[in-house]
């Protein structure tokens, strides 16, 4: 008899499949699942159906292990079934053992025989202790399961399912313009779901009724995706303000010019630089940035005065004729002063 994939939690000892130890740290579990999942992987053991299996289980013992609240249940459900059994003596009220109350949870044709499953690769999400030992009593949990009813015609009422959880890494062009992403669900079904545009790095997208189905027919939970944003080798971001920092030459500066400035996912902008424009200093272009809810952010440009490395003996000749002329012109005056009184 199938009684599902949550016998795994009883029957399997997903630490061992990674061979770590139960108190491994994070980084541990994370290192032993790449190591064997090279070592085990399909395309380096082509046609070997073991090392395929192996694969998987491997598979399946990191999608328990790896998330800190999945661990956490799966250690508690594992204490549980090493622990005593409740058995009711001959002709006692309340029969059947603790481990009965499981089965009867994970048989599929049980009235509670609800399976969960997770939306990443390899891996059975952990059925919520309160999905596990709810509906029995009145009032849930063993509160009145061992009494005078019997837990086995009790009828659970509706409950909203639990949420799935998934990841998903983004471009920075992706994250700002939102983008579709395709998603591997339980049974191995496909959900593709469109981010916010905007969406920040570590933002937590919801989709709402795509979670875990509601025991006793109740609705389903939601789907929780957690966006991962890769950073831009030229623009950051500020709120939905975008900034970049703008090399510009020294006559530029001091002479004043216009320049191309580049936009994400755009043509280039004119922007003026005024004379006498210091290093440092922000010009703002307006409608540049980021698309926000109510309106769309602006475009920061630091101005930063590039000085060249190389130059020619005439160019340092301008250089030199260019510092008499200012020999007057002290940039640093009054500074020490300021620095006294502060």
């Amino acid at each position: 008899m199938n009684q599902g994939p949550q016998n795994d939690w009883f029957e399997k000892d997903f630490y061992k499949v990674l061979g770590v130890s139960s108190d491994a740290s994070d980084a541990d579990i994370k290192k032993a699942y790449r190591k064997l999942a090279r070592k085990y992987h399909p395309d380096q053991n082509p046609g070997d159906e073991k090392a395929e299996a192996k694969f998987k289980e491997v598979g399946q013992a990191h999608q328990v292990l790896a998330d800190p609240e999945s661990r956490e249940q799966y250690d508690q459900v594992r204490q549980m079934g090493r622990g005593a059994r409740f058995t009711a003596g001959s002709g006692g009220q309340g029969g059947g053992g603790f481990e009965d109350i499981f089965s009867g949870l994970f048989n599929q044709g049980g009235a509670r025989g609800t399976r969960y499953r997770t939306t990443g690769a390899g891996g059975d999400v952990p059925p919520d202790l309160a999905d596990l030992l709810g509906g029995f009593g009145s009032g849930g949990g063993f509160g009145g399961g061992f009494g005078g009813s019997p837990y086995g015609g009790h009828t659970q009422a509706p409950m909203k399912g639990g949420d799935y959880k998934a990841s998903t890494t983004l471009s920075f062009t992706e994250a700002a313009q939102g983008a579709s992403v395709k998603l591997n669900m339980p049974g191995g079904k496909p959900l593709t779901v469109r981010t916010p545009v905007g969406v920040k790095d570590e933002q937590k997208v919801r989709i709402k009724g795509k979670g875990k189905p509601g025991p006793g027919g109740g609705e389903p939970g939601d789907l929780i995706l957690t966006v991962k944003v890769e950073p831009h080798p030229v623009f950051t971001r500020d709120g939905d303000n975008l900034r970049i920092e703008l090399p510009v030459s020294f006559d530029e500066a001091v002479l004043g010019a216009e320049v191309d400035v580049p936009t994400l996912g755009g043509a280039p902008v004119r922007v003026k630089i005024p004379a006498g424009t210091p290093s440092g200093r922000v010009l703002r272009v307006r409608g540049k940035g980021i698309e926000g809810k109510k309106t769309r952010g602006d475009l920061l440009v630091t101005v930063e005065i590039s000085v060249p490395k190389d130059l020619s003996e005439d160019a340092l000749s301008a250089v030199r004729a260019y510092r008499e002329a200012t020999a007057e012109f002290d940039p640093r005056a009054g500074l020490t002063e300021r620095a006294r009184r502060a």
